[in-house]
């Protein structure tokens, strides 16, 4: 069966990652909407979302205020995924990039996001500083390398109980055989979720979904190089998980922006804008004061 789900030598001993093997078993398609901090991440869980995705591309922009290119460390990596880890309950996919250097690099960043509280680490074969996939200039690793990485990966597996999603961008200036290639050895290395980035049409997104094994995922990039499809398209080419990499963040700008500029001319449009106590309620003060409410001091 291509799309079969793993089981991990020590399954079980993270509990997030254990569910997101079950979701995995339950659904044909997961969707992901990716969060980029703790509120994006609780307001997901608030709309109804079985999982969420950690997108380096908008933790980046939050966080540090600067592109995808690498410019984040680990440790503000690990720190943003135990801060999402800690505002919702949601299993979630932890963006760890190149591994941040060599095999033992990998190993260390898998280890601390699965501790941090990451259900899945995504470990990809660019060369670092890496770039969004979906941008110019990027570089992959040679095979060697890339498959050391996955080794690395599957290793730190066998002490943390964690999902392996792993990403190769090697369509871009290699072609999608060479990309194929790599996620099918990916796969027989170990990862559990295999990610070929920037496929350019609908004929290789049914190229990969016929001949990749394992749970294939596709990256929904408004405005990308991929073709943005429908849910059910996606679940018949044989994907598993769909990501939504950076829909909330654009939104979220575009209204910024608009409300900004409104706010400038002194004619904000109070009705836009979320009620007070709808803010309130959903950043949690109410359960806050309920909980607190059992307390004498």
């Amino acid at each position: 069966m291509m799309n079969a789900i793993r089981t991990a030598p020590n399954e079980g001993r993270n509990l997030l990652a254990s569910r997101l093997r079950a979701l995995f078993e339950q659904n044909d398609l997961l969707v992901a909407p990716c969060c980029y901090d703790a509120l994006s991440a609780r307001l997901i869980e608030q709309a109804g979302f079985e999982m969420t995705f950690m997108s380096g591309f908008s933790a980046s922009a939050s966080r540090i205020g600067q592109p995808d290119l690498g410019l984040m460390s680990y440790g503000e990596v690990v720190d943003q995924t135990r801060n999402i880890a800690e505002a919702t309950s949601l299993p979630f996919v932890a963006d760890g990039d190149t591994g941040y250097g060599n095999a033992m690099n990998v190993i260390r960043t898998v280890k601390g996001l699965a501790r941090a509280g990451a259900a899945a680490v995504m470990i990809e074969d660019q060369v670092a500083p890496k770039r969004c996939g979906h941008t110019t200039g990027k570089e992959v690793v040679e095979r060697d390398i890339a498959f050391d990485r996955i080794k690395a990966a599957v290793d730190a597996r066998a002490e943390e109980d964690v999902m392996l999603l792993a990403r190769t961008d090697a369509r871009t200036g290699h072609g999608l055989s060479e990309a194929i290639t790599r996620a099918q050895t990916f796969y027989e290395l170990g990862a559990d979720i295999i990610f070929i980035e920037a496929p350019e049409s609908v004929a290789e997104m049914q190229q990969i979904g016929a001949e990749v094994p394992g749970l294939l995922m596709t990256n929904m990039l408004e405005g990308g190089a991929t073709p943005i499809l429908p849910q059910a398209e996606l679940r018949d080419m044989g994907f598993n998980l769909a990501a939504y990499p950076l829909t909330l963040l654009a939104a979220v700008m575009n209204q910024m922006i608009q409300t900004l500029g409104e706010l400038r001319e002194d004619r904000v449009d109070q009705e836009s804008l979320m009620s007070f106590k709808d803010v309130r309620a959903r950043i949690g003060f109410d359960d806050y004061y309920e909980t607190s409410a059992k307390y004498r001091s």
